[in-house]
């Protein structure tokens, strides 16, 4: 088998669910709030999924590494609607699902690419491939013309701090969420941006 690590934008359907399951395991504690069923979650992700919006890095044939990305024109996740919820489990499941997913929905701003998760399979943390997904991002970002690219991390999850900041992104501002981390497992996210060009 060959180790050799790729990074490449998007990536084919037969891989989907190699994407989707490498994403549930990045995030599948939060997402299980809004989807706890572990099957119905993978099945929408993979599903709702838009791989032009996202790296990936691929290994001996193998998805290990996945970074989405949000623009105005689209993100990774955002084929993740309403119908598509509905259909896979269920009006009222469907509607308690947005409810909760709105707690995690960022905005875009005009001139910033936004960062949609990103995840590195447990065997290749360590190899590097976190920093070269976050690398791709940078200069996806720096080609099509942004002024930075951004990013939110959990007060829980600090080894994930620490990579972006060895990359360079600087914090800018801290937001708190001491009345609801019963419900969202964490107290507070950092955003943090990484400046191009002539702000750098």
């Amino acid at each position: 088998m060959n180790d050799e690590s790729s990074v490449q934008q998007g990536f084919p359907d037969e891989l989907r669910a190699s994407a989707a399951e490498l994403y549930d395991a990045a995030f599948g504690a939060k997402l299980s709030l809004a989807i706890p069923n572990p099957i119905s979650r993978i099945a929408i992700l993979k599903k709702g999924f838009n791989p032009m919006f996202s790296f990936v890095a691929v290994t001996g044939g193998e998805m290990t590494g996945i970074a989405g990305f949000k623009t105005a024109q689209g993100s990774l996740t955002g084929g993740i609607s309403f119908r598509l919820l509905k259909a896979e489990i269920g009006c009222l499941g469907a509607i308690r699902s947005v409810l909760i997913l709105a707690l995690f929905e960022r905005k875009q701003v005009a001139g910033q690419l936004l960062m949609d998760g990103i995840g590195v399979s447990p065997r290749m943390r360590g190899s590097g491939i976190g920093t070269r997904l976050l690398h791709s991002l940078i200069e996806y970002a720096q080609k099509e013309g942004y002024q930075s690219v951004r990013l939110d991390v959990i007060d829980t999850n600090p080894a994930a701090r620490r990579l972006y900041e060895r990359v360079g992104f600087n914090p800018v501002r801290t937001e708190r969420f001491v009345y609801l981390k019963w419900l969202l497992g964490f107290e507070a996210a950092t955003q943090m941006e990484y400046k191009l060009g002539a702000q750098a």
